[in-house]
């Protein structure tokens, strides 16, 4: 008797680039839980189904239906971010004794890789995995001097489902000349809906972490040590809605206009830790986020300002989603008193983090004054 497969995956031609180069789609499929679409443009995680408390699939990450929206308007929807996530003030730093001159695109400082950063490239597939945990790697060569970054970097990012409510992504890279490497997944996530028409200010969020970086006006880190969370409306460690405090007049707040901040995950041990997690009242949607990366860039959806239509024709708001980046901590090859984020001839980067989904009984996240954190994260 053949038993029919929870999973599948298919593959098919989502647009097509100017120069004539086809823009893939690989759909990862589990039929008793998520569906995963990765486009290779980004190496990016174009939607996202996930099932609600009832059952029901909705996707719950911001971007567009069709290709030509990725390409008009650069947001890192869903996208992979380098060669250097968040940013680097002046763009600028020395290694080895030599100084490196990167392409500032962000006012006097560099931001997400650069002009051109992993975000705007058509990656390569490599593999594809079609068995009950079916997964898509794709890859990317940048080469020397590429942005201004030293070395030819060669990476490969794997998008996997590992179960009916996980999806693992690995990132890793590897290097010819010393350099600096931080990659992220830039992705939108709102669990109540990409095209629910509610914001995610009524989002319970917890956050692993005692400390966060205080930013300037150009979110650059302050030269200071992280700052604690405690007293402050960046104390997410015992589960706090989002849109409660984020109006707070605190100059960070300010600064930030609302969270864009890197908290200081506790050192990794080994396999992923949790970072955070985020749950949604109104479908009863739980995502539990854990990775080895030192940081965690929480931002608030800031500057969605209404002039970018996504999904479903929707025009993206201030808080319609939020992302949860996991990366080193921004502007780390200027700070040696940071994590470094130094790659060498011979090592192997790499970036693990996993998105688990669960659910949660909507009357109990009403009610609910706090959510615990699993035993032996945080505090």
């Amino acid at each position: 008797m053949n038993v029919p497969s929870v999973a599948s995956v298919a593959r098919s031609r989502f647009g097509v680039l100017p120069d004539g180069a086809d823009v893939e789609r690989i759909v990862l499929q589990r039929t008793d839980g998520l569906e995963a679409r990765i486009i290779t443009y980004g190496a990016s995680l174009q939607a996202l189904l996930v099932p609600d408390v009832d059952g029901r699939r909705d996707d719950i990450v911001l971007g567009h239906d069709a290709f030509e929206g990725y390409l008009a308007r650069r947001q890192f929807f869903g996208a992979t971010v380098g060669r250097y996530a968040n940013r680097i003030a002046g763009a600028r730093f020395v290694l080895d004794g030599a100084k490196v001159q990167l392409a500032a695109n962000n006012g006097a400082n560099a931001l997400h890789g650069g002009l051109e950063g992993f975000d705007r490239r058509n990656w390569r597939i490599v593999r594809i995995d079609d068995g009950d945990q079916p997964a898509v790697t794709l890859a990317h060569t940048s080469a020397d001097r590429e942005e201004g970054y030293p070395g030819a970097l060669e990476v490969e990012v794997t998008w996997r489902l590992t179960g009916p409510m996980e999806l693992r992504l690995d990132m890793a890279a590897r290097t010819d000349r010393p350099t600096v490497v931080n990659l992220t997944n830039h992705s939108f996530f709102n669990l109540a809906g990409a095209r629910s028409g509610r914001d995610i200010l009524d989002h319970r969020l917890t956050v692993a972490a005692d400390h966060f970086l205080a930013i300037d006006s150009g979110a650059i880190p302050l030269p200071q040590p992280p700052s604690e969370v405690a007293g402050t409306p960046f104390d997410f460690r015992d589960g706090v809605e989002i849109g409660a405090r984020i109006r707070n007049d605190h100059p960070q707040l300010r600064v930030g206009r609302g969270y864009d901040h890197n908290f200081c995950l506790a050192p990794a041990r080994g396999e992923p830790r949790f970072a955070a997690r985020l749950v949604a009242p109104t479908s009863g949607r739980v995502l539990e986020l854990f990775t080895n990366q030192p940081g965690l860039q929480v931002y608030s959806g800031n500057f969605l300002d209404g002039t970018t239509a996504g999904k479903g024709g929707r025009l993206y708001r201030q808080s319609d989603a939020i992302c949860l980046e996991p990366q080193a901590w921004p502007d780390t090859p200027n700070r040696p008193d940071f994590p470094t984020a130094r790659l060498t001839p011979g090592e192997v980067y790499r970036h693990t983090t996993l998105y688990r989904f669960t659910h949660a009984n909507r009357g109990a996240i009403e009610t609910q004054s706090a959510v615990e954190l699993p035993e032996g994260a945080g505090r």
